[in-house]
């Protein structure tokens, strides 16, 4: 029954660019491949309990490879899909050992670290990155409209595939990590690994978001990876509720959606504005937007009513 909830969302999603003009639509794309990375974020933040700051190092990695596969007319955006994927999910595999022996605090520390080394890198290194000129990405598709077509594409198959692993015995053994870590070590659960497999992972798909990037933008640059996309990411999970992979991308796009519309119309307030939206938003929704039980509201709604009054009086 849920799957058939979505489907009026998803006819929408698809209907979209026929009914918004081509900025609004490029708008859109960026979104989409923004809640992509939010994907990855609510995967370690929400699923393995590593919250994170540092998913914007394998979307840029992945971001520069799908850049250099186009520059070179290796093969279209199918093929940097791929090599953007691979190099993010490269990347978490190098940085693995830094992270998924911390936990807490010390976790958003060192991916921040991650991050802003990944910034610096992709700044100085002209030659692969064009540095702070960045990149010119070829273009692949002849319109906005198909350039969200395309991305909305892989998103869909991409949280997909997260939300059937999540189903999956891997997703359970992630969970029962991260509720009661010590009782899965001492059942001999191999932990370390289970965490270093969705780090992993989740430098995959955040490098997959970095290819959607440069095919939706056709432009790449250190900017697009900055301290504060980190921390709107995370942000963003947190408002759609961490666990929730449907929420990350809602949440996420939600986020970064407000602070576009939020700069234009209130220029320098922009960040207050949003730091005000996440101190409500986490104490009216502890467990975010997919968290939230809208069957409460009616159930409340009855139990204040006059007639339920007097029944409690009359039991009383």
């Amino acid at each position: 029954m849920k799957w058939l909830v979505l489907l009026p969302a998803v006819a929408l999603a698809v209907a979209v660019p026929w009914l918004v003009d081509d900025y609004t639509t490029a708008t859109l794309s960026r979104l989409l491949v923004l809640g992509l990375v939010g994907v990855s974020v609510a995967l370690l933040t929400g699923v393995t309990g590593l919250p994170t700051l540092g998913q914007t190092a394998p979307f840029a990695a992945g971001a520069y490879a799908a850049a250099q596969v186009g520059l070179h007319e290796v093969g279209g955006p199918p093929v940097q899909l791929l090599a953007a994927a691979g190099v993010g999910a490269a990347f978490a595999l190098l940085t693995a050992a830094l992270v998924v022996y911390a936990r807490g605090v010390v976790v958003l520390m060192i991916t921040l670290a991650i991050g802003e080394l990944a910034i610096t890198v992709a700044s100085r290194w002209k030659a692969a990155t064009g540095g702070t000129d960045g990149l010119i990405a070829t273009a692949a598709f002849d319109s906005d409209r198909a350039r969200y077509l395309y991305a909305l594409a892989v998103v869909g198959v991409v949280v997909t595939l997260v939300l059937l692993a999540l189903r999956s015995p891997a997703g359970l053994l992630l969970r029962a990590s991260r509720d009661d870590e010590a009782r899965m070590r001492a059942s001999g659960h191999p932990v370390t690994a289970y965490l270093a497999g969705a780090y992993v992972a989740a430098g995959a798909i955040a490098g997959a978001g970095g290819a959607l990037l440069v095919t939706t933008q056709q432009y790449v640059s250190p900017a697009d990876f900055s301290f504060d996309t980190a921390a709107l990411l995370l942000l963003g999970v947190v408002i759609g509720g961490a666990g929730s992979m449907l929420g990350a991308v809602a949440g996420t796009a939600l986020v970064f959606a407000a602070r576009d519309w939020l700069s234009g119309l209130l220029p320098g307030h922009a960040p207050l504005l949003l730091g005000a939206l996440f101190v409500l938003t986490a104490y009216l929704l502890p467990r975010g937007v997919a968290g939230f039980d809208w069957r409460r509201i009616g159930r409340r709604d009855r139990a204040a009513s006059p007639r339920a009054v007097r029944r409690a009086n009359q039991e009383a």
